[in-house]
């Protein structure tokens, strides 16, 4: 049998009597490592042992060094018939190689057993006088990146070995706290004459000289922290409640269309001003759009923020199964978006061209709606087969907003008006401008070539109104010549 005992905090006091025994019985005694207070102890007791400490001497990566450790008590089991291993603390918490020799032993169907002991989570409660019922989470500082931390619950982040790893932690930990958030440093809890517990602002983490293997911090929970995502849902919440705001309790998905593009927009504005404080703002304004919508949703009983993250997580991985399920690779983007359309068509039921075209929606601006459609066509064949005969499409359309425009036929103007804008896009389209970017470029030149306009005119003291149409298209060239 393979005996499992925890040596505890680091105190003797804090050996259980069970372990004790244990380890005066047996012949065959194995430490993970022999830098723990206890150790000192067993040796007083004439206590005989071996260490895997030289397994950390010759492997880097701790991950192999536990597997190593649990595979050498595997095969040291094949010739005794009771060993003993033996971990800091309590063999269960924060004990990754126990967990990797308890699933050795039932692969190889090796009788184990687990002695109960005082784990370092027992003694930091004692220290620090806080109640796990409250709420508390305990992280691997070498599983930090891969966890959700939660300002809402005291957090105990162990195994701090040294600065290298406490500037790593530090750093995940300013993901989601303020720099000057104070944190508990611990070094050596339980341990008599050598326990150490201070507050320090969170930046100076890594500053401590005294980190070692027994050093591990709690950031207490704090509500007034660093604003996260569970803070804007319970915001809009308040707004949608009962005593809050009268404009946003009347709110609903419709009313709210017009302002989730004019949002969007300004995000591509911000982008193209290259303003990275003005794109958080505006990114956060999308967001509050997406929330609202959620928020609306779950009032009405229908769907929440959740089934979106939801929807959206399988969305991205049934979409890219190159990375996320065992498919043949994908090697250029292109690749990828003709993957993508393929998965889309399945998912969307389209059984047809005409499908897909119905499937760009009409919430798109029309510029770029009637850029996708044409690019759809064109995968079937349906285009002109060169730019010369686009740019007669649109002489043609010309001719016939021309033939129409002084009849009292409002429909048939409107068709061929769109017709013409229809045309250009397919100018653009071929030249690869984005017509979008395009017209507002335009737009902007227009204003600027106005501005001068109305500038001149303020010089001159002449009002607007007060200035005829020559006067105006002269100053328009001016204008023009200025760039």
């Amino acid at each position: 049998m393979i005996k499992i005992v925890g040596l505890g905090p680091g105190s003797k006091d804090a050996l259980t009597i069970g372990t004790i025994n244990e380890l005066e019985a047996s012949k065959h005694i194995f430490l993970r490592t022999e830098k723990h207070p206890t150790v000192d102890y067993l040796k007083e007791k004439n206590i005989v042992f071996d260490t895997y400490d030289n397994i950390y001497d010759s492997i880097d990566n701790f991950d192999e060094v536990y597997l190593n450790i649990a595979k050498d008590i595997i095969n040291k089991h094949k010739n005794m018939t009771d060993l003993i291993y033996a971990v800091p603390g309590h063999p269960l918490v924060a004990e990754k190689s126990v967990f990797n020799l308890i699933e050795l032993c039932k692969k190889n169907g090796i009788e184990y057993k687990v002695i109960p002991a005082v784990s370092f989570i027992d003694a930091m409660i004692e220290s620090l006088k806080i109640d796990p019922i409250e709420g508390l989470k305990v992280i691997d500082s070498f599983d930090i990146s891969n966890q959700i931390l939660d300002k809402r619950i005291g957090t105990i982040v162990t195994q701090v070995y040294n600065q290298l790893i406490a500037s790593e932690v530090k750093l995940r930990l300013l993901e989601c706290y303020n720099d000057e958030t104070e944190i508990y440093y611990v070094r050596a809890a339980g341990i008599d004459g050598q326990e150490s517990i201070r507050k320090i602002p969170l930046f100076e983490l890594d500053m401590q000289e005294d980190i070692d293997y027994l050093t591990s911090i709690y950031i207490p929970k704090d509500l007034k922290n660093k604003k996260d995502f569970n803070d804007f849902l319970d915001i809009i919440e308040v707004l949608r409640g009962e005593d809050g705001c009268p404009w946003d309790r009347e709110q609903t998905h419709k009313s709210l269309k017009k302002a989730l593009i004019e949002e969007s927009y300004e995000v591509i504005d911000a982008i193209d001003q290259d303003d990275d404080n003005s794109l958080i703002e505006e990114l956060g304004d999308v967001l509050l759009q997406v929330v609202f919508h959620a928020s609306i949703g779950k009032e009405d009983g229908y769907f929440d923020i959740g089934d979106v993250i939801e929807g959206i997580c399988n969305k991205m991985i049934s979409r890219h199964p190159h990375v996320f399920k065992d498919a043949d690779g994908l090697n250029s983007s292109e690749d990828v978006l003709i993957k993508w359309d393929e998965l889309k068509k399945k998912e969307k039921g389209y059984n047809s061209v005409v499908d897909e075209l119905k499937g760009i929606t009409k919430g798109l601006p029309a510029l770029l709606r009637a850029h996708k459609i044409q690019e759809k066509a064109s995968k079937v064949g349906f285009d002109f087969e060169n730019i010369d005969f686009a740019v007669s499409k649109v002489k043609e359309e010309l001719k016939e907003v021309i033939d129409v425009y002084n009849t009292e036929n409002v429909e048939k103007i409107e068709e061929e008006v769109g017709d013409l804008i229809f045309s250009c896009v397919n100018i653009a389209r071929f030249l690869k401008v984005d017509e979008e970017i395009a017209l507002n470029y335009t737009i902007d030149k227009f204003i600027k070539r106005f501005q001068y306009i109305e500038r001149a005119a303020k010089d001159k003291n002449i009002e607007l109104t007060s200035m005829t149409l020559d006067e105006m298209n002269e100053l328009w060239e001016i204008s023009k010549n200025l760039g």
